[in-house]
């Protein structure tokens, strides 16, 4: 079918006019012949019917015909080569079949018939179009007459009409001709037939000729023409222009209309007032809208393409429309308060102020903007502001004298056309109009520079203050509307919705808010009515529920940043704080509490009163989920009122019955139970966020809601298929923190937490994704833990902290099982254990389906647990980790003839090597060395050497240097002496503090060994002996032989006393028989510390009895104490007075009868819920790009800090530095150990930062040891935490006996 016959050609002729009759106005309106090709050439991409074309249609019909057998044969020659690589990929496939059937002899043969016949359809057309025109000028009179009849009929549609006109290219000589023909002083018929003659001309003619000048004035001044008709049609043609004609052309056109307006205002002519209201309908007026009208279309589309034109051009359609707005009477003219200016009509047609807020959007258009208001105009702002205040004035009088809504203007509620405005009308829309105005004016810092204000009628200034405690005070005021009355519009205008935009919009903008909101005098605005009805005086407030609700929406967005926080807890201006005038925090707090108790007579029986609750708490919520805001709202007790009203809801929700299937949950469900049981998931999320800090996690113990708390955390995850990245940081952290105390983590057991996460663990490791189609074998895993896996393990490695890992496996035993089913999943932590890191049968290895990356995955994750050094000792005595691992290298070996094969290096057995050195070697970073888990280029891959028995290899121990003997110092000397002959005790030992600090800044390497032990020896004996310094007080312990052999010490205090041994001799601290010696000061310390336990009853298998882990504190002071047992016990028996043992000697308050009862049965430890809670707290305000990297990886601070306290840096840091970390705590203060963590996260900032990029934080921080990190380099900077903050948690510190809850 490549030849064309006769009908061919005359139904091409007849598609095609049908196609460019389709697209008309898309051609004419182009400015250039280039243009409308361009757009001929992109219609496939703009027209959404261009497919839906007869002519398009045939053309891809003729296509297939011709060249359907091509494509197909091809396509089959490219699928039956696509095995030899020859084609590959859909893509490539699709530009090969183009290639070839484009090379063929049908697709050349086509294109030449298309091309012959489209020739003849072309020029058949042209010829046409020509015999059309001739016919067109015939009929020229009758269309004149026709178009005037059809323009009266318009309603304020200015520019539909001209798009139907055809185009009629002219001279300079005719458009010369016109101009003449349009002058004022020619007859009316003249100009009226020239007007006809100019609106067929292409607009871009008339605008770029040498008489446009002229014939713009001619215009303008035509638009004052009285007949209706004829000026109507110079605004069609301006339409027209505006529609099709580039900026820099159209501006002169704006301009021309803008003027005109301006002096048509300012004419005698013009008499409209605001008293007298305004008719639409009226001639005269619907002229002046269709003006006005038509400068906001354009104002509304020209920042689209003013950019790209000088700044001039924009800044004469800016100044045009300021001049224009800024229209009004001679202030001595007796009715220019009256008078209807300009601005009142653009906001009628742009209530919202759209046009400036386009205007503004940009940089570029912005400055010129601000700079014309700040130099010419700023009496538009002035009006604005003025407005405003007037209609403030007008509602709080209305709202004083208890009047309701009636007295204000409302909205139009019904869907009839209005057609006149009274007075009272048009000065709301103005107000509108202006609120939305200086709502856009104050996001910007240029805007903000305009305030303050100076108005007529006010003395003082209106300064940007003075503005926003106007549109706070409005929200009271506001008029309240009916339900329908906003349900029948979709637009709100209410002053209260309009105000919370413009708010909402503030406290987005970091700038803008400080600028704006975070004042004294703004906040106590906004919390006025909270204080009135706080203090029981009259409140006039026109809705008072939807007041509040609009209160705490503001507070708790402004609560959620971090400098609005700080404003809501300390005020404005923390340093000029008045102590008389609270901060917001009491106030709201206070509040909320008396809501919860419905202490507030005001609102009892409302049907909001749960909506303002909610909206409170979560006020709340946003300041108590930071560790400064909870500081804040402790002495509250918010946490016991939150708990007691979801007590009371809990009992009511238990009384709702159960939905029944098939039923509808109208009828099942009454609206008041599923409020009651909306109230109650209100009151546990608000709970559940106390968890988000130590402290706030403690406090949310007390309440006895944590089970619950935990349930309804794991139900909502489990109802939301997809979470935000904000909420998936938030309960990262919350479950972080939970991990770190055994009530939590029972109660995540208990939820089925655990169970459903071990089980979609196990899906990604060895199942993978249900709902995905296997089209191909999955690809190798690169990394050691596949990216799907990734997240997983972080998870995994946050919830196994030592109490997780203690509560969760103390005394359970691995199953291995004799078999076990490729189908059974585990449910448990010790079931993941047993299926991928304890592999010792061959059931457990085949019953994996990726055995390698399964197994590389457990080893990973046991190398990351056995950090925590808690925890290795309790996987090696229950499961004998070590004995597991070096049967697997044992059996991993090549087979030979004579002797032992050697190591088969894999992932497996490299793996394997690393975590065999780690739980066998103790030691800082400069203390041993671990062998790497990664192959090296060249011919030795991994020059590590592998083994399958103790000892471990020499080339693992680093070689630690003798101490060189020291030469005695003045300094060391002095503090020597004052530790001899102690004087008065409080200057005495800050002598001694001060003295200590000099020697670990200048000779930091003295404070070791034996001198260590003596300074800390009688430093403690001097404080003891003290009563103002015992913080502890208790009886005499005297330590026998006889009494300590029936304690008998547990597997795990065994071990750990092995590996103390081993790192004390490869130390040279400890000579032969140390072991007796440590099991002495072990045993004593036990009996010792239980003569201060009190008994408790709990289901925590940590409260069953002995502390549960490992005492590395009496460890290490039994290494610097050379191994003397004598000398360390006494030592600790006398450090057990002191505040600092509770904080630094982590078994020293287990079960302790010096805690109150509800934290021992916690299980909580201080160091967890002071400690720790103080170094999230200052690490947010010293630190907080690493804060903030905590918070994106999901992890906690206090998780890391807590391990690193429990276990004295063992493995972190090198011996010098652990003994300078305990020295510091015990010479300096508690409050040190603090400053001690702040100074390691100092030193680590920039690889956490990079680690949180890399997204494996987590692992970073427990598997590295502190490279570089030196106690004395950071002494100055823990001094400089100690003059802000000691006070504070010196005083926390001091209250863990009397714990507030």
């Amino acid at each position: 079918m490549s030849q064309f016959t006769n009908e061919d050609e005359a139904l091409l002729q007849s598609m095609l006019r049908q196609l460019l009759q389709s697209v008309k106005e898309k051609i004419t309106g182009a400015p250039s012949v280039e243009c409308a090709e361009e757009i001929l050439l992109h219609l496939e991409e703009t027209d959404e019917n261009f497919h839906n074309y007869e002519f398009v249609k045939y053309l891809r019909q003729y296509i297939n015909n011709t060249l359907g057998s091509v494509i197909e044969e091809e396509s089959e020659k490219c699928t039956s080569t696509r095995n030899q690589s020859e084609v590959s990929g859909y893509d490539t496939l699709v530009q090969h079949v183009t290639k070839k059937t484009r090379e063929s002899k049908q697709y050349r043969e086509m294109m030449h018939a298309l091309k012959n016949v489209m020739t003849v359809v072309v020029e058949s057309l042209v010829n046409k179009f020509e015999e059309d025109q001739m016919c067109k000028k015939e009929l020229d009179s009758e269309t004149k007459k026709k178009s005037q009849s059809y323009y009266g009929t318009d309603n304020y549609s200015d520019s539909d009409s001209s798009f139907n006109q055809s185009y009629t290219f002219m001279s300079q000589e005719k458009l010369q001709l016109l101009v003449e023909k349009l002058d004022p002083i020619q007859p009316k018929e003249v100009r009226q037939e020239a007007l006809q003659t100019l609106c067929l001309a292409p607009p871009s003619d008339v605008l770029n000729s040498e008489c446009w000048p002229n014939l713009r004035k001619h215009l303008t001044m035509s638009l004052s023409d009285p007949d209706e008709i004829f000026s109507e049609k110079i605004l069609r043609f301006y339409a027209k222009t505006f529609s099709s004609s580039p900026f820099n052309m159209t501006r002169e056109v704006y301009t021309s209309l803008a003027q005109h307006l301006e002096f048509y205002f300012l004419s005698g002519e013009y008499s409209l007032r605001i008293s007298s209201g305004l008719d639409v309908s009226n001639a005269d007026v619907t002229r002046i809208l269709k003006k006005v009208r038509l400068l906001n279309e354009y104002q509304k589309e020209a920042p689209s393409s003013w950019i790209r034109y000088p700044e001039k051009y924009m800044e004469e359609i800016v100044e045009s429309t300021l001049s224009l707005l800024s229209v009004k009477h001679d202030p001595n003219h007796p009715a220019s308060s009256d008078f209807l200016s300009p601005i009142y009509f653009l906001a009628l047609l742009d209530i919202k102020a759209v046009w400036f807020k386009k205007w503004t959007h940009a940089h570029y258009s912005r400055t010129v903007i601000l700079r014309l208001l700040e130099k010419k105009y700023k009496s538009l702002i002035n009006a604005a502001v003025q407005q405003c205040l007037d209609y403030f004035e007008f509602c709080k009088a209305a709202v004083c004298k208890t009047s309701r809504v009636d007295d204000f203007p409302q909205q139009h509620s019904n869907n009839e056309q209005k057609f006149f405005y009274t007075g009272s009308e048009l000065q709301y829309i103005y107000f509108v109009h202006s609120l939305c105005l200086l709502g856009r004016l104050l996001i910007y810092k240029q805007g903000r520079n305009l305030f303050p204000v100076q108005l007529k009628n006010k003395k003082d200034c209106v300064s940007l203050t003075d503005l926003l405690v106007l549109f706070t005070q409005l929200i009271y005021y506001s008029p309240s509307y009916s339900k329908e009355a906003l349900a029948a519009h979709t637009e709100n205008y209410s002053p209260a919705s309009l105000v919370m935009e413009i708010l909402q919009v503030f406290c987005d903008q970091t700038g803008c808010a400080t600028d704006c909101l975070y004042t004294d005098v703004v906040m106590d605005a906004l919390l006025d009515p909270l204080q009135s009805l706080l203090n029981g005086t009259e409140v006039f407030i026109n809705c008072l529920e939807t007041t509040l609700i609009d209160i705490a929406d503001i507070l708790a967005r402004i609560a959620a940043a971090e400098d609005g926080l700080s404003v809501l807890l300390y005020g404005g201006n923390k340093n000029s704080a008045k102590e008389n005038s609270p901060t917001a925090v009491h106030i709201i707090v206070q509040f909320t509490k008396k809501l919860l108790h419905d202490d507030i007579s005001l609102l009892s029986g409302s049907e909001l009163l749960q909506v303002i609750k909610g909206a409170f708490i979560f006020v709340c919520r946003q300041m108590y989920r930071t560790c400064e805001g909870l500081q804040m709202l402790i002495p509250y007790g918010l946490h016991e009122s939150i708990g007691e009203a979801w007590k009371k809801a809990s009992l009511l929700s238990e009384r709702v019955p159960t939905p029944v299937t098939g039923a509808d949950s109208t009828s099942s469900i009454s609206l008041d139970s599923k409020n009651v049981v909306l109230w109650e998931e209100t009151l546990l999320d608000a709970l559940l966020n106390f968890s988000a800090t130590p402290k706030g996690l403690f406090l949310l113990h007390s309440t006895g809601a944590m089970s619950d708390c935990v349930s309804f955390m794991f139900n909502s995850l489990s109802k939301k298929h997809q979470a935000n990245e904000h909420e998936e940081f938030d309960n990262g952290v919350i479950v972080a923190q939970m991990a770190t105390t055994p009530t939590a983590v029972v109660a995540l057991q208990s939820s089925g937490f655990i169970k459903t996460f071990i089980a979609k663990l196990w899906a990604l490791l060895e199942c993978g994704k249900d709902d995905v189609r296997i089209t191909q074998p999955k690809s190798t895993p690169v990394d050691p833990i596949d990216q799907s896996c990734q997240k997983s393990f972080l998870c995994l490695i946050n919830l196994l902290t030592y109490p997780a890992v203690f509560e969760l496996l103390s005394k359970q035993d691995i199953p291995n099982k004799p078999m076990y089913s490729h189908r059974e999943v585990p449910t448990d932590i010790i079931n993941i254990i047993d299926r991928i890191i304890i592999l010792n049968s061959e059931a457990k290895i085949h019953s994996l389906f990726n055995y390698e990356q399964s197994h590389v995955f457990g080893l990973r994750l046991l190398n990351v647990l056995c950090c925590e050094l808690n925890t290795l000792l309790l996987l090696e005595t229950q499961y004998k980790v070590s004995q597991v691992l070096l049967t697997a290298q044992e059996e991993n070996v090549t087979e030979a003839l004579e002797g032992p094969g050697d190591f088969i290096v894999d992932s497996l057995s490299v793996e394997r090597n690393h975590v065999l050195v780690r739980i066998n070697l103790i030691g800082g970073p400069q203390e041993r060395i671990l062998p790497s888990r990664a192959l090296d280029k060249g011919s030795d891959p991994y020059p590590w050497p592998m083994f399958s028995s103790f000892p471990l290899p020499k080339c693992y121990l680093a070689e630690v240097p003798r101490k060189a003997d020291f030469k005695q110092d003045k300094v060391l000397d002095k503090l020597m002496s004052i530790l001899q002959s102690p004087g008065g005790q409080s200057e005495w030992a800050e002598i001694c503090r001060r003295q200590f600090c000099k020697i670990m800044k200048t000779r930091p390497d003295t404070i070791s060994g034996p001198i260590l032990a003596e300074l800390i020896e009688k430093f403690v004996l001097h404080l003891s002996e003290s009563r103002s310094n015992c913080y502890f007080s208790m009886g005499r312990y005297e330590a026998t032989d006889a009494d300590v052999k029936k304690e008998n010490l547990s597997s795990v205090q065994q071990l750990g006393i092995e590996m103390t041994v081993r790192y004390g001799k490869h130390l040279n601290l400890l000579k032969e028989h140390a072991e007796n010696e440590l099991c002495f000061v072990l045993m004593n310390c036990e009996q010792f510390l239980k003569q201060q336990q009190r008994a408790v009853v709990s289901s925590l298998r940590c409260l069953q009895g002995h502390y549960p882990g490992y005492d590395w504190f009496a460890s290490s002071v039994f290494l610097i104490m050379s191994g003397d047992g004598e000398k360390t016990l006494t030592f600790l028996q006398q450090f057990s007075h002191l505040l600092v043992s509770a904080f630094l000697w982590i078994p020293r308050l287990h079960m302790s009868v010096h805690l109150p009862v509800v934290t021992v049965e916690s299980g909580i430890h201080p160091v967890y819920f002071c400690s720790a809670h103080y170094i999230e707290m200052l690490l947010k305000a010293e630190l907080p790009l690493v804060f903030s990297a905590f918070h994106m990886s999901g992890f906690t601070p206090s998780q890391i800090c807590l391990q690193w306290i429990t276990q004295c840096f063992w493995n972190y840091m090198d011996w010098s530095e652990i003994c300078h970390y305990i020295a510091t705590c015990i010479f300096l203060g508690p409050d040190y150990q603090v400053y001690m963590c702040i100074s390691v996260f100092r030193h680590l900032q920039q690889d956490i930062l990079k680690h949180t990029e890399a997204q494996d934080l987590q692992v970073f921080l427990k598997e590295e040891a502190l490279h570089g990190f030196r106690v004395t380099d950071y002494l100055e900077y823990m001094e400089s935490l100690e003059l802000i903050y000691r006070p504070m948690l010196l005083k926390d510190m001091r209250n863990i006996r009397v714990q507030n809850t």
